[in-house]
């Protein structure tokens, strides 16, 4: 059923998705697809789950944000991470080729201070068998590869798992409780409970709760202007245009200014987690985030953070005039 208007708000994405298959096709010639024998069945079926993830709490979606969605995809790595999943040999091939060595060096980055390379490369190798999807030794339907939906790149995506990763070891190793024996002779070690680690982070409110705290600290800090170039995008909603007559500048200046604020944040935010202590709910001070901890943080708040703009730009009170408007006479 088409949609009645292309700017009127609907509540289905995958509704809106439906209508626009011409990209999505389009989406598919542009990606390696066809290399990895990826079919465009398979391939539509994986953009529909990213965007059933990426909108599956918001209300009022429209046919341009879909598209605008669509457009910013890493849909090179969306393909060939349907293709392994799907078990496709050639983009196995591919991916072991390519991204091995990388995750060997991602490995060592977030463990570097740890006791050896060797814990490194056997974490960064570990990962294999769970985005291969082996259980008991057999190929299953458990890749981790249907969580990747493209939003960030599968690098990207493949340092958060390992970091991931990384601090469940971590947690594990706090489960190990330090006994004397009797015999006085030593210490010995047993485990407290068996240890299952789940992929979906016990902690990642807390991620969330931590992500949101230093976005807003880091926004209070940004320039009256920067700051009202982010509110009229992601809270009013406003597009480049209407920015633009609202700034005084031309709808480019406004694209390169928001991704200038937009990178200048993300850096704010990372030094935020990484040197400042947090209070949580309870009245807790916490320590700051390790680096493994801030790429799952910031991951988390890129794939699943029910982020309200709204909120962390309150509107003005009625009759304010909005600084840098070009005022009608």
């Amino acid at each position: 059923m088409p949609n009645d208007s292309p700017g009127k708000p609907q509540n289905d994405p995958l509704q809106i998705l439906s209508g626009q298959q011409e990209q999505v096709d389009s989406l598919y010639t542009e990606s390696a697809a066809r290399a990895w024998q990826l079919t465009r069945k398979q391939f539509g079926l994986a953009v529909e789950r990213s965007v059933g993830k990426r909108f599956c709490d918001a209300r009022g979606i429209t046919e341009a944000q879909v598209e605008e969605y669509l457009a910013g995809l890493h849909i090179d790595d969306l393909a060939l991470a349907t293709a392994c999943m799907e078990g496709s040999e050639a983009a196995w091939e591919f991916f072991i080729g390519n991204f091995r060595h990388y995750l060997r060096a991602a490995a060592g980055a977030i463990m570097k201070g740890g006791r050896s390379g060797s814990d490194a490369q056997e974490l960064a190798d570990s990962l294999f068998a769970e985005l291969f999807g082996l259980v008991d030794g057999k190929r299953g339907e458990a890749s981790l590869f249907r969580y990747f939906h493209g939003r960030s790149s599968l690098k990207t995506w493949l340092r958060t798992i390992l970091a991931q990763r990384h601090v469940d070891r971590l947690r594990q190793a706090r489960r190990f409780e330090a006994l004397e024996r009797d015999d006085g002779g030593g210490e010995k070690y047993i485990v407290a409970e068996k240890v299952v680690t789940p992929v979906l982070d016990p902690d990642v409110n807390e991620y969330l709760e931590r992500f949101l705290a230093a976005l807003s600290a880091c926004l209070e800090l940004l320039e009256a202007r920067d700051r009202q170039r982010l509110e009229f995008y992601y809270a009013r909603e406003k597009t480049l245009a209407e920015i633009g007559r609202l700034l005084g500048e031309h709808e480019s200046s406004v694209s390169r200014n928001l991704e200038r604020v937009r990178r200048e944040l993300r850096a704010n935010v990372e030094e935020q987690l990484r040197t400042a202590h947090f209070v949580d709910g309870q009245g807790r001070r916490v320590p700051p985030m390790s680096e493994a901890e801030i790429a799952l943080c910031l991951q988390y708040a890129a794939e699943g953070a029910p982020i309200d703009f709204r909120k962390l730009f309150p509107e003005q009170p009625k009759g304010s005039s909005t600084s840098g408007r070009k005022e009608s006479s």
